[in-house]
């Protein structure tokens, strides 16, 4: 006999509708998980339906004026070769250093672009709650969103939005297989969640939902952090600038220093 270890399964939930302004997600939800879901399952939802339904939709002719007023810092900023914009990587009202703000124009109404949910842990919180009465199990929620990252192509989604599951597993001070103490591990559960729903979930084909059956034991209860406890804050973070960003910043203080003592 082959032996095997713990074993994870996900699958999209199929047949949602479009979602729009005030519609009540928890309760479409709800129905659509009835019989489907199981104690302890974590359900992966796609941050761009709970916008819709928030209303988080606006009236953008030009996006760039949306990304602009969703932006609290800029950390870095490309013109394009061919002459046809400008990627900015911004810090956002709701503190996460992504590309244009989170601001999406696709899959929203023409002339129109979605903004991230106001405050994504408490809409993950609101869902938990509702579906955890209304299912009469534990079940996890995480909101997802596509981010790239440093140092390599490509994109994957991450939790924006968690709630009653382990975001964050603190391994410091334990040991590895060999008995090797471990001082920084710490997987950014959530994120890891965000991204293997995406398999399933996919990027064109009107599934928004994904649930993630087999992790049990990270459902916790809704009084722990949210996907905020991600964030690092910019004054620990090492590359909390571009470095064009970075070198005008420097050159900057330089003149500056010099001014002073001219």
């Amino acid at each position: 006999m082959t032996p095997t270890g713990p074993t994870v399964s996900m699958f999209a939930l199929l047949g949602l509708p479009e979602f729009r302004p005030g519609d009540d997600l928890a309760g479409i939800l709800g129905d659509a998980l009835a019989g489907v879901a199981h104690d302890g399952d974590i359900i992966a939802v796609t941050s761009k339906i709970v916008s819709k339904a928030e209303g988080r939709i606006v009236a953008a002719a030009d996006r760039e004026d949306a990304i602009t007023a969703e932006t609290v810092r800029v950390v870095a900023e490309r013109a394009h070769a061919d002459g046809s914009g400008t990627t900015r990587i911004v810090e956002n009202r709701q503190g996460l250093v992504m590309a244009a703000a989170g601001v999406d124009a696709s899959n929203a109404p023409d002339g129109h672009v979605l903004l991230l949910p106001e405050d994504p842990d408490r809409s993950a919180r609101h869902l938990a709650e509702v579906l955890r009465d209304r299912l009469g199990i534990r079940v996890g929620v995480i909101l997802t969103d596509t981010l790239g990252r440093p140092w390599r192509e490509g994109q994957t989604d991450a939790a924006i939005g968690a709630a009653g599951v382990v975001v964050l597993q603190e391994l410091a001070g334990s040991v590895d297989g060999n008995g090797r103490p471990l001082a920084v591990t710490a997987p950014a559960i959530a994120d890891e969640l965000a991204a293997a729903a995406e398999l399933v979930k996919g990027k064109a084909g009107n599934r928004p939902v994904a649930v993630i059956r087999g992790l049990g034991h990270l459902v916790t209860g809704l009084d722990v952090p949210g996907a905020r406890a991600l964030i690092r804050p910019s004054e620990r973070d090492m590359f909390r600038w571009g470095s064009r960003e970075a070198y005008a910043d420097g050159y900057a203080a330089g003149l500056a220093a010099r001014d002073s003592q001219a």
